[in-house]
């Protein structure tokens, strides 16, 4: 079947420097897995957080599921990460000693499962965000420059 994106954390990738990528499962409602199929989703202020020994997806707002009844579940409610527990420590650890931050990359279908890119992030200051701009532009100038040539 391969991989259909539902949503990517743009933002995400311009506020952070990404460390290491993780896939995780999610534990999803029926009608929250209803929305994802109809692409209603937002990652934008979304990260990982954890109690006990167990990761929580915060912030991530899945639209209720219009042709739900009185079965809906809340848009932004905590939904537990599905991993394996070695990838659990090891981004614990990173989160407390190092003070890096977890944050979700992307939602996808894989296999007709619902996964989660998630990541290890250490924030960018000012002119690190200012150099990936220049470095933006510039890649799409040059690619201006080579269509106009052909």
């Amino acid at each position: 079947m391969g991989i259909k994106i539902i949503a990517n954390n743009k933002k995400a990738r311009f506020d952070y420097t990404i460390i290491d990528t993780y896939e995780a499962g999610l534990s999803l409602k029926g009608s929250e897995v209803k929305s994802l199929r109809a692409g209603a989703c937002n990652l934008k202020d979304a990260y990982v957080s954890f109690k006990g020994h167990e990761a929580f997806l915060q912030n991530a707002h899945i639209s209720e599921f219009k042709a739900s009844s009185y079965n809906n579940h809340e848009p932004e409610r905590l939904r537990k990460l599905l991993m394996h527990k070695h990838e659990l420590v090891k981004i614990y650890s990173n989160m407390r000693e190092k003070g890096y931050s977890c944050v979700p990359l992307k939602i996808y279908f894989k296999n007709g499962r619902i996964k989660l890119e998630i990541a290890t992030v250490k924030g960018k200051k000012l002119h690190d965000k200012r150099q990936s701009i220049k470095e933006k532009s510039s890649k799409r100038d040059i690619q201006r420059q080579l269509k106009r040539s052909r």
